[in-house]
């Protein structure tokens, strides 16, 4: 845990407010990084306030019956308000903030798009109290949402 802390300040993420209620996340600056993979795509979300209220899951309509795949779920995605790395992120130095919801699935981060060394683009998803990463080349199914703010 103190070697994830220490990675989450190495890479930036900046927590402006402490109170239990509201707390703004920096999603300016470079997330976390996983090992052999570099960042392709970074959309730049501003300083955030961190309130659960204000961010929903996004599920399509072809995923709700089986499966979509990356370029369809892109276009559908088009115009939302993306949650980047930097959210994943702060959930994960922060558990006790991950919605019930959210725990129940593999959120999506589409925000922040990584190559990996083998050449192949990727998202990290948070899962529970964890974290994976998944290529953008394959199907996602209804436990795959991708989290968005309201309102985008």
């Amino acid at each position: 845990m103190k070697k994830l802390i220490f990675s989450l300040i190495i890479c930036g993420v900046f927590f402006a407010s402490h109170s239990a209620s509201a707390q703004t996340i920096n999603c300016d600056v470079k997330p976390f990084v996983p090992p052999s993979c570099f960042i392709v795509e970074h959309q730049k979300g501003g300083m955030l306030e961190f309130n659960p209220q204000n961010f929903s899951l996004y599920l399509s309509e072809k995923q709700k019956g089986g499966s979509i795949t990356d370029s369809d779920l892109q276009k559908e995605l088009s115009g939302k308000k993306l949650l980047n790395g930097n959210v994943l992120d702060y959930l994960l130095a922060h558990p006790d903030q991950i919605p019930e919801e959210w725990k129940k699935n593999c959120v999506l981060f589409m925000g922040t798009i990584y190559k990996d060394s083998g050449g192949h683009l990727g998202v990290r998803f948070l899962a529970g109290r964890t974290w994976g990463y998944v290529w953008l080349e394959g199907l996602f199914y209804k436990d795959f949402p991708v989290a968005i703010a309201n309102g985008e």
